[in-house]
């Protein structure tokens, strides 16, 4: 299957992609992943990338799907691929329509993950990530066995200067205004599916499995 995954900050998106991309055995593909990779790698897109991260701008559109079509092209893309944060805006929607027409592929379904601001203030006020090993719990809904400590290397946890109401609610409005033309696009080519994010994670992970079943993918 080739699915995207659309959603707000803390609409889940990162915890279904990993369980969907194990399930359906599908790379689950992040930009900022492969970016960092192409950088790692010193390739000439990772190159052309780092040259405008160097001077604080974003990574234009054509290197981005340039890092994506150099993506896609991998032999473990050939069964399908799980997006997550890609794509963006417009313009990246129709580019990647074009790549997939010249690898003679198509997305199968893009799943909407509809999340109240309420919902989403909650996970993300509450979220704490280890300084030692990145693992994320949240005071609310999955907290550490003892507060303030990771329960798989006993490391720090903290909470992100980000995850704070004010913030929060601009990364919305800046993710709304984003995405409005990304779901009417897909809305109108018939691929997108609404989730109701709000519902706790097993509960919103049902949902998206009936989907793909009653599509018959």
């Amino acid at each position: 299957m080739r699915i995207i995954l659309l959603g707000p900050p803390g609409a889940g998106k990162g915890t279904h992609a990993g369980v969907l991309s194990r399930d359906l055995d599908i790379p689950h593909i992040s930009t900022g992943d492969i970016l960092r990779q192409a950088l790692k790698n010193g390739t000439e897109i990772g190159l052309k990338a780092k040259s405008f991260m160097d001077k604080g701008e974003l990574v234009p559109d054509e290197v981005i799907l340039s890092i994506i079509s150099e993506r896609l092209s991998q032999d473990d893309c050939q069964k399908g691929f799980l997006f997550d944060g890609f794509p963006r805006n417009l313009l990246q929607a129709q580019k990647l329509d074009e790549t997939l027409v010249g690898l003679n592929a198509s997305l199968d379904m893009v799943i909407n993950l509809k999340t109240s601001s309420a919902t989403i203030i909650r996970r993300l006020s509450g979220r704490r990530i280890c300084r030692e090993c990145g693992a994320t719990y949240n005071i609310f809904t999955m907290p550490s066995k003892e507060e303030g400590v990771c329960d798989k290397c006993g490391g720090e946890l903290y909470q992100r200067s980000d995850d704070n109401e004010e913030t929060i609610l601009n990364r919305l409005n800046v993710y709304d205004s984003q995405t409005a033309e990304l779901i009417e696009y897909y809305d109108s080519k018939g691929l997108l599916k609404d989730v109701n994010g709000n519902l706790e994670r097993d509960a919103a992970y049902g949902e998206i499995t009936a989907l793909m079943s009653s599509s018959g993918k």
